[in-house]
């Protein structure tokens, strides 16, 4: 994609939209009434209740100007003057609305994630590098969390030495209403998959962030604890990266009453543990531990995270929802400098393509019971595949 410099463009605010107006389309209403460089202008949904009951909320909630309601995208793009598009739909609906707003010449922010196959994120990259000056992110929020900011600058400056292995673990718990909340949860047309697709994206996408680029991919999946539904609740698979290193990932919303998200990163010289997006374990070399002092161990002196972010994010995170809002408050304010700077976004079409490219290889290799190779999933060898969910 090329970006225009637009260094110079008067810092006035960001016209908004936010297509979809969910669970996840109020979340981002929020953010965008809280950020002083963006007026949300527009909500946009095909249920009009919908789009009234989010007005509503911005209105006598958010305390900003009650933002116009449309059924379609199109109708809010011919209207509304909007430099930003949010889109925050089912998956599946990803990346015909961003086109369409990239077509119109809008940025666009894309909730995770990018959309539910490879051939449709494609149309979004296509249509991202044929546009001029437009900014395109796909919400990855965790990346801007202080722990994960630590971790990838640890594996950069070699302070971990060659990295060896990594874990990705989310052990979640939803219960079976949740699934029956909505008709399009659940499938593979709108959902796009289950525990793996829709709750540990963003730990696969941390696991690549830290440890490159995957080569080889082997997994299972299994629908144990739930009904009505197409796509998987439990998963584990192997991954190998083109450094070397091993990794396992596992994601489940089968485990009652709901655990944590985790990723594990160990390396010659140093590791790190981050526990529901706070700095749990750190340690490397460079900074050994006082003499007398113990190396070993979770909770032990030679645990160093304190010394590399601070007691908040090195403590344990009970909660999380404090953090949710301030890591895709970070991520906003990078699309709006990056919309006013010209740079490119932390978090574009390439990172968000790989995530799912890794996530469909998991779904591919479950379903062939073997093996597969990343790039060969990247590449298009299985866009044809009709993916399933093994069975207990």
């Amino acid at each position: 994609m090329t970006i225009a410099n637009t260094a110079t463009t008067p810092k006035r605010r960001l016209r908004t939209a936010v297509v979809g107006c969910g669970v996840i389309g109020r979340q981002h209403a929020k953010l965008i009434t809280a950020n002083e460089d963006l007026e949300l202008v527009a909500l946009v949904d095909p249920l009009e209740p919908a789009a009234t009951a989010l007005a509503d909320t911005v209105e006598s909630e958010l305390h900003s100007p009650r933002p116009a309601s449309y059924s379609s995208l199109a109708a809010a793009l011919k209207d509304a003057g909007i430099d930003l598009v949010a889109v925050c739909t089912p998956s599946g609906l990803h990346a015909d609305l961003a086109v369409e707003a990239l077509n119109a010449g809008k940025h666009v922010i894309i909730e995770k994630p990018i959309d539910v196959d490879l051939p449709s994120a494609r149309r979004v990259a296509d249509a991202a590098a044929a546009a001029t000056g437009q900014v395109v992110s796909v919400i990855s929020q965790h990346r801007f969390d202080p722990a994960s900011v630590a971790v990838a600058r640890a594996v950069r400056s070699g302070r971990f030495g060659r990295i060896t292995s990594g874990v990705a673990s989310l052990a979640w718990w939803r219960g079976q209403n949740y699934y029956d909340s909505g008709q399009w949860r659940g499938t593979w047309e709108l959902d796009g998959g289950g525990a793996v697709m829709n709750q540990g994206v963003h730990s696969v996408d941390l696991l690549l962030w830290f440890l490159g680029t995957p080569v080889q991919i082997q997994a299972h999946t299994a629908l144990l604890a739930h009904e009505r539904i197409e796509v998987e609740d439990t998963a584990v698979a192997t991954v190998r990266f083109a450094s070397g290193a091993l990794a396992v990932i596992h994601c489940t919303t089968a485990a009652y009453p709901g655990l944590t998200a985790r990723i594990q990163v160990h390396g010659e010289t140093g590791s790190a543990v981050v526990d529901n997006d706070r700095l749990q374990y750190f340690h490397a070399a460079d900074n050994a531990p006082a003499e007398g002092e113990s190396s070993y161990g979770m909770a032990g002196a030679g645990n160093q995270a304190e010394l590399e972010v601070g007691a908040h994010d090195a403590s344990a995170n009970t909660d999380g929802s404090d953090d949710l809002q301030t890591a895709h408050q970070k991520q906003y304010a990078d699309v709006v400098e990056a919309i006013r700077s010209g740079k490119d976004p932390r978090v574009g079409v390439e990172e968000a393509t790989a995530a799912l490219a890794t996530v469909r290889a998991l779904y591919v290799s479950a379903t062939l019971g073997s093996a597969v190779y990343f790039e060969d999933v990247l590449a298009g060898k299985y866009d044809d595949l009709v993916v399933h969910t093994g069975r207990a």
